[in-house]
């Protein structure tokens, strides 16, 4: 109490001063609606500049991450234009042969009606047929990769052999090296085919590439078969024992398109010479 009393003495004037403020601005405030008007208003000012500098903080911070986002979209951009660029410029003559040549070939769609995955000789059935213009040796792919060979055409329909067929072998190669090989299915796992005549000399990697070698007039060259998915090579063996995964999933092809080559070249019949006997 005493040093409430002590308080109070030495700061009294001050004390009288802040209540005299105090009052006078209840006053001004009740009694004068211009003055009313003119506090609210600098109130208000001051509420909205508060604001405008929340919201200018806020609108800053969010600028700079949306700039940090365009800034790595931009440098990512500029190094696949750079990519582009760089295979423009190396493009060689052999490559622009490869893009014309499948100039070359005309695609027409079908949509599978029947298949089978689980026998030794495996067949697609395909709702296209002669008055579709489909023929007997046409290949067949789809969005994935290489699907097989037409083997019989009806007048509505076609009957495929797949790549997964124990009599059918599909000219392949390496695309790492361009070796040449051919695929050859034991009739186990739809899934997976062997890669056969691959010579002990060549490299073949897990992960390697397979894609159809161009060399007949069933496939152009570059059209995805399939992805190494393990190779051996006994202290004796003279060829690779090498397993693909092929790229089409069989059980879910619903859609395919039928090759037509205006270019005729060396044939890749389904027959003795790399098909079926």
């Amino acid at each position: 109490m005493r040093n409430l009393i002590q308080f109070l003495v030495r700061y009294s004037n001050f004390l009288i001063f802040l209540i005299l403020e105090v009052v006078a601005f209840i006053l001004i405030g009740t009694c004068n609606d211009y003055q009313q008007s003119a506090i609210w208003s600098s109130a208000n000012r001051i509420a909205a500049g508060t604001n405008n500098i929340k919201t200018s903080i806020v609108d800053y911070f969010s600028l700079r991450a949306d700039n940090a986002e365009l800034a790595e979209e931009n440098a990512r951009l500029k190094e696949e234009l750079m990519l582009l660029t760089n295979n423009v410029e190396i493009l060689s003559e052999r490559d622009s042969q490869y893009v014309y040549s499948h100039l070359d070939w005309d695609y027409m769609p079908a949509k599978v009606i029947g298949l089978t995955t689980n026998k030794q000789h495996n067949y697609l059935t395909i709702n296209k047929g002669k008055r579709d213009s489909i023929e007997v040796d046409m290949g067949v792919i789809s969005a994935d990769g290489v699907v097989g060979v037409v083997s019989a055409v009806g007048e509505k329909y076609a009957l495929v052999v797949p790549i997964i067929h124990t009599k059918i072998s599909i000219s392949s190669r390496l695309k790492s090296n361009g070796q040449i090989g051919g695929t050859s299915w034991d009739g186990r796992n739809y899934r997976f085919v062997d890669l056969i005549e691959i010579a002990r000399h060549v490299s073949v990697n897990k992960g390697d590439t397979i894609v159809t070698s161009g060399l007949t007039d069933v496939f152009p060259e570059g059209l995805m078969v399939g992805v190494v998915s393990e190779t051996e090579l006994g202290a004796g063996d003279n060829y690779h024992q090498t397993v693909v995964e092929l790229s089409t999933d069989y059980k879910a092809l619903k859609y395919v398109q039928v090759l037509r080559n205006n270019n005729t070249k060396m044939t890749d019949k389904i027959g003795k010479n790399h098909g079926m006997e």
